[in-house]
């Protein structure tokens, strides 16, 4: 029988209240747990329902119930089906906006150097001061486990754990629930030691596992992903004589096809706390040596849940200053509507 959404949001309040407390759970109890805005009388013959239908337990006569075996399947099955839609769709939405962010950033790089008349660079956004938003732990194989661990602006990362005994399916979901209890909504600096100690605590004989599933969130939360770096225009820099010496285009053509050496400058960008967005680098003040005949401005742009990019402008020392940064503070506050539209 397929229970209608107060059984299963009632059957669900249950299971959560059973598996923190290990004690029966009565009507009082799940009326606060609910959003259903019932009365304990109502609740009373939902779980007496749900008690025929054999999905809870009435361990004492006077106690609450507890989860039967049905219970925990259908509440194991009904949260690793929505965890995997709500992944599937994310997945599907980060493609789609993916496509749509590299053609547009690829437009904006051109578009600069046409207007500006100098080398321009873009880079992809990327997360800062990540925060956990949720754990799934599921079973491959009576060894493995594969932790998917969404982190904020909807980054997937999937790690496998080894683990030497085979779980079963109550373990797995108290696991999922006391991780997710615990780290949801936190950043990397929030989980600390006592919290860490008091998990494992709670996880028993599987300790290690609440270790193995940290490392892995601190790995997704810190991992550097590849600096995707769009740019445009390297040609204009032959036009200007003091840069056309062969040796010091070669130089800083082959630093714009590499892109490597720009990530130092987009991570020097990044990390100014000037609040202005805005910074000038003028010869030897740049970090990149192929460009220490030139003048660089960057610009950080954000978009939403903390995303962060860099767009950079390169030209000689003669650069027309006032130009290139009123077109950069102009582009910093058109690129999240032109984001959005896209």
């Amino acid at each position: 029988m397929q229970l209608d959404e107060r059984k299963m949001k009632i059957l669900q309040a249950i299971i959560r209240n059973y598996l923190e407390t290990g004690e029966p759970v009565g009507s009082r109890t799940i009326s606060k747990y609910t959003d259903l805005n019932l009365s304990s009388a109502t609740i009373r013959n939902e779980m007496a329902d749900l008690e025929e239908l054999g999905y809870i337990l009435q361990p004492h006569t006077s106690a609450g119930r507890i989860p039967s075996d049905k219970g925990y399947r259908l509440y194991v099955d009904k949260m690793m089906e929505d965890k995997e839609r709500e992944i599937d769709e994310m997945k599907e939405m980060l493609l789609e906006k993916e496509d749509k962010m590299e053609h547009l950033l690829k437009q904006v790089a051109k578009v600069l150097a046409v207007n500006t008349n100098y080398a321009t660079m873009i880079t992809a956004p990327q997360i800062h001061r990540n925060k956990l938003k949720f754990i799934q732990l599921s079973r491959v194989d009576a060894h493995q486990l594969l932790a998917v661990i969404v982190v904020e602006g909807n980054v997937i990362k999937n790690t496998m754990l080894s683990i030497e005994d085979e779980l079963d399916e109550e373990t797995l979901l108290k696991l999922n629930i006391l991780l997710n209890t615990h780290l949801n909504g936190l950043s990397l600096e929030e989980i600390n030691l006592g919290m860490i100690s008091a998990m494992k605590q709670q996880a028993g004989i599987h300790s290690d596992i609440v270790s193995d599933v940290i490392d892995a969130v601190a790995e997704a939360i810190k991992a550097d992903e590849d600096l995707e770096i769009y740019t445009s225009g390297t040609n204009n820099i032959l036009k200007y004589p003091e840069l056309a010496d062969k040796q010091k285009a070669s130089d800083l053509i082959n630093t714009f096809e590499e892109k490597q050496m720009l990530t130092e400058l987009v991570h020097d960008s990044l990390a100014d706390e000037s609040g202005t967005g805005i910074q000038v680098y003028i010869g030897d003040e740049t970090p990149v040596q192929s460009m220490k005949d030139c003048s660089v401005v960057t610009a950080t742009y954000e978009l939403e849940e903390g995303m962060k990019g860099t767009i950079g402008i390169i030209g000689p020392k003669r650069m027309d200053y006032d130009k290139v940064v009123g077109t950069l503070k102009t582009l910093m506050h058109q690129l999240d509507d032109l984001y959005k539209k896209k």
